[in-house]
Formats: structure tokens, C-alpha cells, sequence
């Protein structure tokens, strides 16, 4: 039960999935530890040290039922984490207590940990960003040829269609999953290095052989389900790993905050709109009001993680030879809250995703409203071929538009330019043939088939190269 009189991080309590939760948990982190541990006594047992079958099996006994009294007592005494979960794993395994820890530093369990940690967080991020993809492909594909009006500058601009904008967005997040999986392919252990990096404690252990302290980094990555280690470290992996992490989670921070802006923007134009509950309430005072605020709370949360990844940036490069500790605070903070948030942004944007709401019809209003002044290149080709002079024409359509334009602005009317055109005998065209010019389907040249082309040539083959399971994740406040 919360406690209404201690702080809680709106992460855990409002926003962040209990499968993310959890990979961040103290949980999760000290039965890693477990497995670590229990890694190296059966590394170094196949390697020859003096370790016995029964003590492994001992260790692998308490793997997951962490005496946490235990070791909790005994950090108050010795102001260590690391060797108050030694003691207490000692506790519950006295014939195999002294072989834990065997030769290993402190980073030993801590950073091969944070590693595996941050890659299983970063799997279930791929996961949630696949689901995002599948769900906007399939509303790309619904309104492929759906006319929209485009913006550049905020400002009417050319046709496009509502799907072709939905691929801006899916293809911003393909860009993303492309970094994920270099990440995640890229994924390594920091290994059994010892306290500078040098393996000397191992190289005491194993009588100077460099082949079994060289074994040894190798068989404990394998018994974690690891390809490799990184080759060289001091105590500590290097920072570096933290940043790259945390770049790849802003770029998806950066791809959802483009995504609800958009969305902000159209509900704001009343075109396409997040979803909106039977119930729920849009201000406080003013009852009609549909603010977006599930978009609103994607680009806040996407704002944390931006500035959030310039944590890791300053902690690696302000590290002092094989380690400083000045790391450690920051991180155990600001890379745990980085995962948290991009989870939330993407339980949110997939919600948003599985429901926008599309209004055809203020769509084409706000089309019709603008196109005959897109449409006046047409017009004046269409009249050139019955027999018009182009310059003269050119200059009536100036002086045509230029006049539509201030009744637009100034007086608050609809656009008339149409109808001035078809009161001008000079262009000599009928209201069928200028109707027929200003269909909005004529203005949005091959946003239709790019649509289709890019699912087929590249959502697809990505869809189907990263497939992988994720719940469906309901917003829940």
C-alpha cells in the first residue's frame, strides 16, 4: 500500500509498466547478483579451483529466496551492499560461504548486472516500439488516399494524405528500432576483471595461467546467455555504455514527442483526435473541452528523457582513471528513470495509436477552404488550352487571389476566389470543368502509392524481422 506521507515517483505509482518495474527492482537485481555469483564458483570449479558440486548446488538452492532482513542488518554495520548480500547468502549457504565472491570486486556483480538489466529493459522497449509500428501501419494503410491538407511553417501548404503523414511517423520509429537492435547486438558483459581491470586476484587464484584467467571472462559470459565481455576495462565497464543506451531510448523519445505534437496540432484542428473516454473530463471549468492530454503526457515524458541522456554523457566523461564512485548515485537514478519513462511514453503511445479518432469531413472543409488557391496553376493551364492568353490570365488570377484573400482575412468570409474566376469571361470555363480541376484526390500526386510502397519495402520486412510478443497496455490514468 502507498504511503500518502513518503515521496513516490509518479514513475512507478502512474506511469511505468510492472514488466519494466520490475527488470529496475532490487528484486531482479540481487537474484543477478545470485546468478553471478554462482556463474564464477562454476567457472572457476571447471577450471580447477578447489569448489565441489555440492557447494554450487547449495548456491543454486537460495538462488531466489534472498534473505533481505539478513542483509539489510548487516549494511547498517559494514556500509556495504555488495558484502552484506555476501554475508547474507553466506547465511543461508554455509558449506559453499567461503568460495562466494571468490577473487571478484564489487563491479564483478554491480556493472555485469546494470548490463543485463539495461538489455532486458531495452528488449521490452523493442518490443512496445514493434507494437507502435504495427499499429500505425495499419492507420497508414486505412487512409492512404485520404486528402489532408499539408503544413510547412504551420502554414497551408500542399495536399498530402492523412496516411503518408502517418508513414512520417513510422518510419521515425524504424529509424529508432534500427538503433535498438545495434545495441542490443552489441551487447556485452564487463566479465571478471578484478578491481583495476588487470585480473590480477584470478591470475593469483589460478597460479599465473593466463589461459584459465582468459577461460574464466569467457565461461561466465556463456553461462549468462552472453556472446562476449569488452576486452579491456578498468573496475568499471565503461560509461560510455550508459550514454549509448540512454541516446537510443531519447531517440524514441524524440520520435513520440514528434508523433503528439502532430497530434496536439490536428485536435487542436479538429481533424484527427486522441482517444477520449465516455467519462472523462476535459477541464475542470470549461465541460466541453477534449484537451489531448495522453499526447501531452508524451511529449512531457519525452522532454525528461532528452535532457535525462545528458547524465550518462557527463558521468563518462568526467570518470578518473580506472574508476571514481561519482558515477554511481547519478546512475542508479538516471538510467533506471530513463527506461521507466520511455516504457511510459510507449504504453501511452500505443493507446493512442490503437485509437485516433479521423473527421473526414472538417478534413475536407479546411481543403476546400484553401485549394482554389493551390488550384489556380490548373486553372490557368486548363483556360490557355480554350484559346487564353497565359500573362493575361496569369495576372487576373494575381489580382483574383489577392482579393479572395482579404475577404478572408479582413471580412471573415469564405474564399470566393472560384467564384470570381468563373465570373470572369476570360477564362471561359464552366463550373463542371473548374469542379473537375478541384477534386482534392487530382492534388496529392503519389503520397497514395508511397504509402503502399513503404509498408511493402520497408514496415513489412521489419515487422516480420523483429517480431516479439508484447500485452496489449491500457492507459490507466
Amino acid at each position: 500500500m502507498m504511503n500518502n506521507d513518503v515521496y513516490e515517483s509518479p514513475l512507478n505509482s502512474r506511469y511505468a509498466s510492472r514488466e519494466m518495474k520490475y527488470i529496475f527492482s532490487p528484486d531482479k537485481k540481487f537474484k543477478t547478483w545470485r546468478k553471478l555469483w554462482i556463474a564464477l564458483a562454476e567457472a572457476e570449479m571447471e577450471l580447477g579451483l578447489p569448489i565441489t558440486e555440492e557447494q554450487i548446488e547449495e548456491l543454486k538452492e537460495h538462488m531466489d529466496d534472498i534473505n533481505y532482513d539478513v542483509a539489510k542488518a548487516r549494511e547498517k554495520e559494514c556500509r556495504h551492499d555488495v558484502m552484506s548480500h555476501v554475508y547474507a547468502y553466506g547465511q543461508q549457504c554455509p558449506a559453499a560461504k567461503g568460495i562466494i565472491h571468490l577473487g571478484a570486486t564489487s563491479c564483478y556483480v554491480g556493472d555485469n548486472t546494470d548490463l543485463i538489466i539495461m538489455n532486458e529493459g531495452l528488449a521490452l522497449i523493442k518490443a512496445k516500439v514493434v507494437k507502435v509500428i504495427e499499429l500505425l501501419k495499419e492507420f497508414a494503410l486505412q487512409y492512404k488516399d485520404m486528402p489532408t491538407l499539408g503544413f510547412t511553417h504551420f502554414q497551408a501548404a500542399q495536399l498530402t494524405t492523412v496516411g503518408k503523414r502517418a508513414s512520417l511517423w513510422i518510419w521515425e520509429l524504424l529509424m529508432d528500432l534500427e538503433n535498438i537492435n545495434f545495441q542490443l547486438e552489441r551487447a556485452a558483459l564487463l566479465g571478471s576483471k578484478g578491481t583495476t581491470g588487470t585480473q590480477a586476484s584470478f591470475m593469483e587464484l589460478f597460479d599465473g595461467d593466463n589461459e584459465k584467467v582468459k577461460a574464466l571472462d569467457k565461461k561466465i559470459c556463456e553461462k549468462l546467455g552472453y556472446k562476449k565481455v569488452y576486452p579491456v576495462s578498468g573496475q568499471t565497464y565503461s560509461r560510455k555504455v550508459d550514454y549509448q543506451m540512454l541516446s537510443v531510448l531519447s531517440d524514441v523519445a524524440q520520435s513520440a514527442y514528434k508523433f503528439a505534437n502532430d497530434i496536439r496540432l490536428l485536435q487542436h484542428l479538429k481533424e484527427i483526435e486522441e482517444p477520449f473516454e465516455k467519462s472523462q473530463i476535459g477541464s475542470s471549468a470549461m465541460a466541453y473541452k477534449r484537451n489531448p492530454m495522453r499526447s501531452e503526457r508524451i511529449c512531457s515524458l519525452a522532454r525528461y528523457v532528452i535532457v535525462d541522456a545528458l547524465n550518462p554523457a557527463i558521468t563518462s566523461s568526467t570518470q578518473w582513471f580506472e574508476r571514481t564512485l561519482d558515477d554511481s548515485a547519478n546512475k542508479r537514478i538516471s538510467v533506471a528513470e530513463a527506461f521507466l519513462t520511455v516504457d511510459a511514453i510507449l504504453n501511452i503511445y500505443m493507446n493512442v495509436a490503437s485509437g485516433l479518432v479521423v473527421y473526414p469531413k472538417v478534413i475536407r472543409q479546411r481543403i476546400l477552404s484553401e485549394l482554389p488557391f493551390m488550384a489556380t496553376e490548373n486553372i490557368l493551364m486548363d483556360a490557355v488550352k480554350k484559346g487564353g492568353d497565359r500573362q493575361e490570365l496569369h495576372e487576373r488570377i494575381r489580382v483574383h487571389s489577392m482579393d479572395a484573400g482579404r475577404v478572408v482575412k479582413e471580412e471573415g468570409k469564405p474564399n470566393d476566389l472560384i467564384e470570381r474566376i468563373l465570373a470572369d469571361p476570360a477564362f471561359g470555363l464552366t463550373r463542371e470543368e473548374v469542379e473537375a480541376i478541384l477534386k482534392p484526390e487530382n492534388f496529392i500526386g503519389r503520397a497514395d502509392k508511397q504509402v503502399e510502397e513503404f509498408i511493402h519495402d520497408y514496415v513489412e520486412p521489419a515487422l516480420q524481422e523483429n517480431q516479439v510478443a508484447v500485452d496489449e497496455v491500457e492507459l490507466t490514468v
